[in-house]
């Protein structure tokens, strides 16, 4: 595909690629869609988004690890009894406790702490963890799901994401000689098989398949640009996303588990 597209038609879709997140994110605000930056996948109806939600009770205690403007926390928040939400970004943090207030949520509660330190909280503390695309921001990785595996009750559950790297459009960015990671602060991406190896080491198993995201299309970018100006369409693209994934799993942005501690 490299030699097809040539190294300069592959670096110009990719810098539009990597653009268009942000300029995504800005029109939301600017367009008046929401008063706070936020990518509009969390604007429109996407359940595969909050694939998380379901394997919840509303008798659990969830604890949100790298919470961040607290999109998952609320949603999380809804269906259980209450949620803990920690990140290391204050400003963050406001946002997600604006959302919090705005929606009238009591069983929230939001503070700051660096990741990568022992957690302050008891042994057998949650029944679920959530650790959505934060893994692979992080260094070390090993020793955070060893806390999470602490934190949690004997039979809880951490829910988890992670970016694959083996898609066509990663390996066409490699070929090209280009900076392949879809995230610049990413510190790595993974195989599946890496993903469930690394989960390994912190101590946990998959309890079930692991499941697929959205396509990782070039057009990413673009997608995300139409967002901040039309939610309509950008949910029809998205939607698109979700199916071209499920349909073949391998070009899924990333892997999506419930997994539990090992015995």
């Amino acid at each position: 595909m490299t030699a097809r597209w040539g190294r300069p038609l592959v670096a110009a879709v990719d810098a539009v690629n990597r653009r268009g997140k942000a300029v995504g994110v800005r029109l939301v605000r600017y367009t008046g869609k929401s008063r706070h930056f936020i990518h509009p996948k969390h604007l429109v109806e996407a359940p595969w988004h909050d694939w998380y939600v379901e394997y919840l009770e509303p008798s659990d205690v969830v604890l949100d690890v790298g919470c961040a403007n607290g999109a998952h926390t609320v949603k999380a928040a809804r269906r259980a009894h209450r949620v803990v939400g920690m990140d290391y970004d204050v400003a963050q943090l406001g946002v997600a406790a604006a959302r919090a207030r705005g929606l009238g949520l009591r069983n929230v509660r939001l503070f700051a702490w660096d990741l990568t330190r022992p957690f302050p909280f008891p042994d057998a503390s949650f029944d679920v963890a959530l650790f959505l695309d934060v893994i692979e921001h992080l260094r070390p990785r090993v020793q955070v799901l060893a806390e999470i595996r602490r934190v949690l009750k004997p039979r809880g559950r951490l829910l988890v994401s992670g970016p694959n790297r083996e898609t066509a459009w990663r390996r066409r960015l490699r070929d090209a000689g280009l900076f392949a990671f879809s995230d610049p602060d990413h510190k790595i991406e993974y195989t599946q098989a890496e993903f469930l190896a690394e989960l390994g080491a912190g101590g946990f198993e998959p309890a079930g398949p692991v499941m697929p995201v959205v396509y990782d299309t070039p057009w990413a970018g673009l997608i995300d640009a139409v967002g901040g100006l039309s939610l309509g369409l950008y949910a029809r693209l998205h939607r698109w996303k979700r199916n071209v994934a499920l349909a073949r799993p391998g070009e899924s942005t990333g892997f999506r588990v419930v997994a539990r501690a090992r015995p």
